[in-house]
């Protein structure tokens, strides 16, 4: 008997083997695009944490312009969260700091972010200084460097993530 035609048992395979073939493509589409959705919030997030430490950058150098008593006035050893429009002082952070106690960053209609005006994004930043050193030789009680880290967090599909960046400033002049 020569039968050409495809049995019963032979077309549920053929289905059964095209459906796992589509079903793991389609899972393979979406891991992409999750992956794709992290990598550019981690990106953002890295240049977040690098203008965290250029703020600082810029309240040392303000205050070294304008004659401040000390070129690390209002930059305390602490966590503080802080934007661009602050180049005098940050924040002080109330309470441990952790994720739930950070304030969202906003983001404006021209790409800005700050505390103050926009919409809000789910980006949180903190600035924590510390390490405050004397470096001269013998002592004279005057600090010349800090150690300045910025850490931004997210929350994407209930999985937190952070983004760190760590700068020494010194008191070079």
């Amino acid at each position: 008997m020569n039968n050409k035609s495809f049995t019963l048992l032979e077309a549920i395979i053929a289905i059964f083997i095209i459906t796992v073939g589509v079903v793991g493509v389609l899972g393979l589409v979406s891991q992409t695009i999750g992956s794709v959705i992290v990598s550019s919030q981690k990106l953002i997030a890295a240049y977040l944490a690098q203008e965290g430490i250029e703020i600082v950058r810029n309240i040392r150098d303000t205050n070294w312009l304008e004659g401040a008593p000390s070129w690390d006035e209002g930059l305390g050893e602490d966590d503080w969260e802080g934007d661009y429009t602050m180049t005098q002082n940050l924040n002080f952070c109330l309470f441990a700091c952790g994720y739930d106690d950070l304030s969202f960053l906003k983001i404006d209609a021209n790409g800005f972010y700050s505390y103050s005006a926009g919409n809000d994004t789910k980006f949180k930043r903190k600035i924590t200084i510390a390490d405050k050193e004397d470096l001269s030789d013998p002592p004279d009680g005057v600090y010349d460097k800090m150690t300045v880290t910025v850490e931004v967090f997210w929350r994407e599909k209930g999985k937190t993530y952070n983004v760190s960046a760590q700068e020494n400033l010194y008191n070079w002049r």
